[in-house]
């Protein structure tokens, strides 16, 4: 599947000689995650295609006449079509080749040289360890290196996932994003967007029957009994007053495996519960709280007359979602040009045979479009398993494991619509990307 990468900002400027060239504002799941000159992403290419050949994606072409705004922007459209193209091949993810440029641009755009650093990795029971890495290191090498500390086999790895996490007021506990294999988290804690940020560890899957794949490693034992005490302390998983009760007694036990199997049965449990947003569902400006796991969305949803309902969208009802970049430039005349984000995410869902959009406002759409992907593939594996003549491969799990389907099966779930389709202006606001997930 595509990764959300959208250029929404760029800049021209002087190079040493004077001549005008233009900065690209590259983000990852809508916060920065570089500023890149076509001429680096050119160069990129080439070495790429040296390695891979013609099954990349078309590069953007030089232009070697003055360009018109109409031409920058069909350019802009370009560059962001070949980056979350070219991550789709797996191959290409875990080159060599791939990785060393995007950490150098990630190191040049926070103006950080590469040199040891301890960094503190937050762990699901509040505490951290702290793991000796270098400021180039990528979050799968930071994981590699923080599981070797604590014990985790290392055929686990594609169960967990490095996380910026933000403690509020009162230790509430916001997902801020899942990192990503090639980011590196200690350049990015050094970001204004992410301030307040730390780096945590938790598991990385939607389907909770995934847990008994864990239970003969200690290690990933202790982090999912963390992590389950944690959900339901923060309430994002319910047990009725029984399973409570019970789970109580056997959190006094110590006993972590009676109680992880105790666990699947309580409501929402192994779901991610986002920051309460706002929602058009079932009336404009319904105010929600959404919990996202076990293929399924679930919503606590606030009217605006204060009255409460719940809503519950089964994945298999869902056809396909669009995340739209909405935002605001600030400091246009300055150096940085930097982008203050509004987002949504609207997803199409089948409700007595009439297709229907729900429209959800949050600052955390891209985390809730990677948990809808994250769902989709975990399924795309059961398939595979119950279908041997299947096949397919899914980086995000398991490295030592790999599936296959037959290229007639595979499916296109992201592409960005055109600019020109999508300027509109809504008071201060304008679109900036747009990207949607189709065909599932």
């Amino acid at each position: 599947m595509k990764m959300h990468f959208c250029i929404p900002v760029s800049q021209q400027r002087l190079d040493a000689l004077g001549s005008r060239y233009v900065l690209y504002s590259v983000y990852l799941d809508g916060f920065l995650f570089c500023r890149v000159r076509y001429s680096q992403l050119h160069g990129w290419n080439e070495q790429l295609r040296r390695v891979f050949g013609s099954c990349l994606p078309p590069f953007p072409p030089k232009y070697y006449l003055a360009m018109t705004t109409a031409m920058a922007d069909e350019r802009r459209d370009q560059l962001e079509q070949y980056l979350q193209n070219v991550t789709m091949d797996p191959n290409v993810l875990r080159s060599d080749v791939f990785i060393e440029f995007l950490k150098l641009v990630q190191l040049n755009t926070f103006d950080i040289a590469t040199k040891k650093a301890s960094l503190d990795i937050f762990l699901p029971n509040e505490r951290s360890i702290q793991v000796e890495i270098l400021t180039s290191d990528t979050a799968e090498r930071i994981l590699e290196v923080v599981s070797h500390k604590i014990g985790l086999c290392r055929e686990l790895l594609g169960y967990f996932g490095l996380f910026l996490i933000r403690v509020g007021k009162e230790d509430k506990l916001s997902v801020v994003k899942k990192l990503a294999d090639f980011e590196l988290p200690y350049v990015h804690l050094g970001s204004s967007e992410v301030e307040n940020c730390k780096v945590g560890l938790r598991k990385w899957y939607m389907d909770p029957s995934l847990d008994s794949m864990l239970m003969d490693c200690k290690a990933a034992i202790d982090l999912l009994y963390m992590q389950a005490v944690q959900d339901i302390e923060k309430e994002w998983a319910k047990p009725t007053q029984a399973q409570r009760q019970k789970l109580e007694a056997l959190q006094k036990e110590d006993n972590q495996t009676k109680f992880l199997e105790l666990a699947q049965e309580v409501r929402h449990y192994g779901h991610l519960q986002l920051d309460p947003c706002t929602c058009d569902y079932p009336e404009p400006g319904s105010g929600a709280v959404l919990s996202v796991g076990n293929n399924e969305i679930s919503c606590c949803i606030t009217l605006p007359d204060g009255q409460t309902q719940d809503a519950v969208f089964q994945m298999s009802g869902v056809k396909c979602w669009q995340v739209t970049f909405l935002g605001t430039l600030l400091d246009v005349d300055g150096p940085q040009r930097t982008l203050n984000q509004n987002l949504e995410l609207r997803f199409q869902y089948s409700e007595d045979s009439r297709w229907q959009w729900f429209v959800i406002y949050t600052k955390q759409a891209f985390l809730l479009s990677s948990c809808l992907k994250k769902m989709i593939s975990e399924n795309m594996v059961k398939l595979a398993a119950k279908n041997p003549e299947m096949q397919i491969e899914v980086p995000e799990q398991s490295k030592s494991k790999k599936y296959h389907i037959q290229q007639s099966q595979q499916k296109d779930y992201s592409s960005f619509l055109s600019r020109k389709s999508k300027i509109k202006i809504a008071k201060d606001d304008c679109v900036l990307g747009n990207i949607k997930e189709e065909d599932l």
